[in-house]
């Protein structure tokens, strides 16, 4: 009973381990197409494109990983 327990919670971890790194590079990446494709804004990437890039893609990764522990919780 309890490896089954751990084995659950092995697989929890794990996929919410690999959401994480999938919403966090969609962040990313969507906020520098953004600044490379909007028009009006310079087509530069530049080093403030690539800050803000990662602090979205950082907070893309934190509401994903939030709203995957509320569903957890909510199943159990």
């Amino acid at each position: 009973m309890i490896d089954q327990q751990q084995g659950s919670d092995q697989r929890r971890e794990s996929r919410r381990r690999s959401v994480g790194i999938v919403s966090f590079v969609a962040g990313l990446v969507v906020t520098l197409a953004f600044f490379a494709f909007f028009p009006g804004l310079p087509h530069v990437i530049d080093s403030g494109a690539i800050v803000v890039a990662v602090l979205a893609g950082t907070l893309t990764r934190w509401v994903c990983q939030d709203w995957m522990a509320k569903r957890s919780r909510e199943n159990k």
